[in-house]
């Protein structure tokens, strides 16, 4: 059986997530308004990639993540970021009194941390891809994780993010272990994914029991103006 990991947004929208995509044909995307990614074969067809510029429309930017799949003739790379991915069946997870669940309420206050810290894409209705925990101090959210991508038997922790003036706390690691204890009570194991230049984050993971799955690529391409359509 094919490890889903390997193309990971394609074994979400087809798989559990699949309630919040939109599909064509083998291409998929994440509702707009949820999640910037799309989805494509591991072995893309020139059909497979017209569907997809059929989903994004002409001019229309798509983001793909997993094995490097060069866009065909006409299509503008915008974004070419190395990345890992990395599995934590040795987590240890732990409950935290002070995370609180995180709900559409909260939402302004999550894309605002979002934009400061810059943990990766969260847009209005990404609150909508799992369980999402916070600590507040002074009434003020200053840090968060959540679930993103849920894969058979894999969900990824993801917008892990702490206020620049409360780093250095433990928050993140309080957090990630809270998410993974939700994770495994549904029968699901955590993994990641880091931009592999970010040290830092990568070495926080390890500390706290990750291990590399495997090396990827973020791509961004855009669609050209006048895309042809699958048939």
């Amino acid at each position: 059986m094919a490890d889903p990991l390997e193309n990971p947004v394609h074994g979400a929208l087809t798989g559990p997530h699949r309630a919040l995509a939109e599909r064509r044909g083998r291409a998929a995307r994440y509702l707009p308004d949820v999640a910037p990614f799309c989805a494509l074969p591991l072995a893309p067809t020139p059909a497979d990639w017209a569907d997809l510029a059929a989903l994004a429309g002409p001019g229309g930017e798509v983001l793909l993540a997993g094995p490097a799949r060069p866009a065909p003739d006409g299509w503008e790379t915008t974004m070419d970021l190395p990345g890992v991915q990395m599995t934590g069946d040795a987590l240890r997870g732990g409950t935290d009194a002070e995370a609180v669940r995180l709900g559409p309420a909260d939402v302004p206050e999550m894309l605002d941390l979002v934009a400061r810290t810059r943990p990766g894409p969260f847009l209005q209705r990404t609150v909508e891809l799992g369980t999402y925990l916070g600590i507040r101090r002074g009434g003020a959210l200053v840090a968060m994780a959540g679930e993103r991508m849920r894969v058979p038997g894999r969900t990824e922790i993801s917008a892990v993010c702490t206020d620049p003036a409360m780093r250095g706390q433990g928050l993140a690691a309080r957090l990630v272990r809270a998410v993974a204890v939700g994770i495994r009570e549904r029968g699901d194991e955590p993994f990641l994914h880091a931009a592999a230049g970010n040290t830092g984050a990568i070495r926080l993971y390890e500390q706290l029991g990750f291990v590399l799955s495997r090396e990827l690529m973020f791509t961004a391409h855009r669609v050209p103006e006048r895309a042809r359509s699958a048939a």
